[in-house]
């Protein structure tokens, strides 16, 4: 099939490109700007636009099988950004598609978990969307209009959870702290924390595009166990090598240091490691999702283990000089 990518450049958007080569699909990867070394490969025609660009995105999606649309924003200055760009490009695409796609047989949004209420048990996709922070609601906001759209393309959402995997630059900061030689904890009850591998959710992303069954439905693609955030610095400083002393953080700290962290990001422009948003994930009760809808009609299981994912991560990091 021939494919389009919007922010094939990013993390996740790279695994799916990569996937879809693979097994010899025609690709087409839309970048916002210079597309990286990965996407210089057989198979991948690049497109440099932007993903709310109305007149780029016609042409992008025209002759396409699938649309996969993860571009978007993780970290921003404010809510309304964050609306602008995760909700705003959706219905932008979307658009594109119904314009210039009339063969569109899939259309396939990258949602997140983070759309859901936070829930140390695990949640269902029936249960209703309720986000916690702005970039949640965004993301809630996005799969809205995806559905909306419903009557006139094939949509299907995933609602993935925390990425790991080689590539991955949203948890670096659990990296460099384990390599510090600590571990830092956060009191309270355990907070269970649903991530997947990034291979394995390009793997998710292919079946919501390839199964019948995916079509008008949402579905958390996910590992089968959660881990926490405490446990996944464990991880990682086993996989760096490293026997980290443990350092109890109170809340109240962490809340200064990312409400800190987010004036010094408003002042500079700059985009900190630590932010209030992060914080407020962490200090959520839990961030636990059911996988077992997409087991059940889509066949899909995540299968890499955590040490697997995590130690991918490091040698990464380490090839590219972000931990020593």
């Amino acid at each position: 099939m021939r494919a389009l990518v919007t922010g094939a450049g990013g993390f996740l958007g790279m695994a799916l490109v990569r996937a879809l080569v693979a097994r010899g699909d025609a690709v087409r990867a839309l970048v916002r700007s210079a597309p990286p070394d990965g996407l210089a490969q057989a198979g991948v025609e690049v497109i440099r636009a932007d993903a709310t660009d109305a007149d780029a995105l016609r042409g992008a999606v025209g002759g396409c099988d699938a649309v996969f649309h993860l571009a978007g924003v993780r970290r921003a200055r404010d809510a309304a950004e964050f609306m602008r760009v995760n909700a705003g490009s959706t219905g932008a695409v979307l658009d594109a598609c119904v314009a210039g796609a009339p063969g569109l047989r899939r259309f396939v949004l990258a949602g997140s978990r983070a759309a859901s209420p936070p829930s140390p048990e695990p949640v269902r996709e029936d249960a209703p969307l309720a986000p916690a922070e702005p970039y949640g609601a965004s993301k809630a906001e996005a799969e809205r209009i995806a559905f909306a759209f419903a009557d006139r393309l094939p949509v299907a959402v995933a609602r993935p959870p925390r990425i790991m995997g080689a590539g991955d630059r949203e948890n670096l900061l659990f990296f460099r702290i384990a390599r510090a030689g600590l571990v830092l904890r956060f009191g309270g009850p355990r907070r269970p924390l649903s991530w997947i591998d990034v291979d394995d959710c390009a793997a998710g992303l292919l079946a919501l595009a390839d199964r019948p069954e995916a079509a008008g439905e949402a579905f958390f693609l996910a590992a089968p166990e959660p881990t926490t955030a405490e446990e996944l610095q464990d991880a990682a400083a086993r996989a760096l090598g490293v026997a980290p002393r443990t350092v109890t953080v109170p809340p109240w700290a962490l809340r200064a240091a990312g409400a800190a962290a987010d004036a010094v990001g408003r002042f500079t422009g700059r985009r900190l490691p630590v932010s209030g948003k992060l914080v407020a994930q962490l200090l959520a009760p839990g961030w636990a999702c059911d996988p077992s809808k997409a087991r059940e009609r889509l066949g899909f299981t995540a299968s890499t283990p955590l040490t697997v994912s995590i130690e991918r991560a490091a040698r990464w990091y380490r090839a590219r000089g972000l931990v020593r």
